[in-house]
């Protein structure tokens, strides 16, 4: 398994993986497809990683610009991270996020954030973080990995792709 930058000859893989992936989720994987375009046309993938094994893309993980509202700056969003259901079980997503953080914490990020299952996204040393907040995600799932000891805090901006940004 190789983990790389994607490509633009990518871009038709990653919709499959994120359509397989996301099958049984809303929307099966469209809305992550849209989300990822988004950030691509809008020059907002900070990080944007393939596993490629033998030549296909097993794997994918994004990773954009969030800021929380106090000293916000050098903040990460992980998501989505998407595995083919054939080779999941084999350690990519988890080659994926090691990798990309490695890469975040290289450019001297403070920090990282993401939505998703605590129990797996606890491995990678996110959990949940009372100063750092998300409105309208589940309890315990908006989780944050600090990489300093940047005083950031509040609610945390996304790109308006994700759908956080608007109010009820």
């Amino acid at each position: 398994m190789w983990i790389r930058e994607e490509t633009p000859e990518d871009v038709e893989a990653i919709h499959e993986v994120l359509g397989k992936a996301f099958a049984d989720a809303p929307g099966e994987g469209r809305l992550e497809c849209r989300i990822v375009d988004t950030l691509r046309a809008d020059h907002a993938l900070a990080v944007s990683l393939v596993a490629d094994i033998d030549g296909r893309v097993a794997g994918y993980i994004a990773f954009s610009p969030a800021r929380p509202s106090r000293d916000g700056d050098g903040w990460y969003v992980l998501g989505p991270l998407a595995v083919d259901p054939a080779d999941q079980g084999h350690g990519v997503g988890s080659a994926l996020v090691h990798a990309g953080l490695q890469i975040l914490q290289e450019r001297e990020a403070n920090g990282c954030v993401v939505l998703g299952d605590p129990g797996y996204y606890g491995r990678f040393g996110f959990e949940a973080e009372p100063l750092l907040t998300l409105p309208g995600a589940p309890e315990g799932a908006f989780q944050a990995l600090r990489f300093t000891d940047a005083a950031s805090a509040g609610e945390v901006v996304l790109h308006p792709s994700f759908g956080h940004h608007e109010k009820d």
